[in-house]
């Protein structure tokens, strides 16, 4: 008698996407951490901050876009980013990682100072080109990403929305909140672009690469294709 192979039950590992960084973003390196915006660079040149909510996949998302695992500090411990942690890309580039309180185990009373603090880098930074900012897929347009949309739009600064670890959730479910999360934005009346992103599976690599370095000059706007 004569059987058949049995087929493997074993799932195929999805390969992940190519991704290769930008010879610009590849070059970024740490340059200092300030504990207050007196203590950045001098306001001159033109910057990007990277904001996000504790555990909203930030320092993942900067390492990712720059392809250095470790540029950015990851900790499962949320708030451990205090300080405004600055990276160089060049002598007049730079990408600026912000505080990420909201779920973070942060007494209330330090929070009131970097809200404070931030409110004075939204308002004075020249050199802020844009924000960055990191939403969890699954808990977007919390408390805290409404302060940063509320601080970038008293400036009328471009903000970049990436809806990170979509890896964790299916196709479908994925776009349904990036349409949930536009409509959010407008009955707010903020003004941003969003984009699913995943830095494990290096979705959306491209298209945020892209809004990066458009807002710090290092490529030439162009029509961006539909965020996914």
């Amino acid at each position: 008698m004569t059987y058949a192979p049995k087929k493997s039950t074993k799932s195929k590992a999805v390969a992940k996407a190519e991704f290769k960084p930008s010879k610009a973003l590849a070059g970024t390196t740490f340059l200092l951490s300030a504990p207050t915006p007196q203590h950045l660079p001098p306001d001159r040149g033109a910057e990007i901050a990277f904001a996000g909510r504790s555990n909203a996949g930030k320092s993942s998302a900067l390492n990712a876009l720059t392809g250095h695992g470790a540029l950015a500090r990851v900790s499962k411990t949320p708030g451990r980013t205090q300080q405004l942690v600055v990276f160089r890309i060049d002598d007049s580039r730079r990408l600026i990682d912000l505080p990420g309180y909201g779920f973070a185990k942060v007494p209330g009373e330090i929070q009131e100072v970097w809200h404070n603090a931030l409110d004075q880098y939204f308002r004075e930074r020249q050199s802020l080109a844009g924000l960055l900012l990191a939403m969890d897929v699954r808990h977007p347009l919390t408390e805290y990403d409404q302060i940063m949309l509320a601080f970038a739009r008293a400036r009328g600064l471009p903000v970049h929305i990436l809806l990170t670890k979509c890896d964790k959730l299916g196709r479908g479910a994925g776009s349904e909140t990036l349409h949930a999360v536009r409509k959010g934005l407008a009955d707010h009346r903020a003004a941003a672009s969003v984009q699913l992103f995943s830095s494990t599976e290096r979705t959306g690599l491209d298209l945020a690469t892209r809004w990066v370095e458009e807002r710090l000059g290092i490529s030439k706007p162009r029509a961006a294709p539909e965020a996914m």
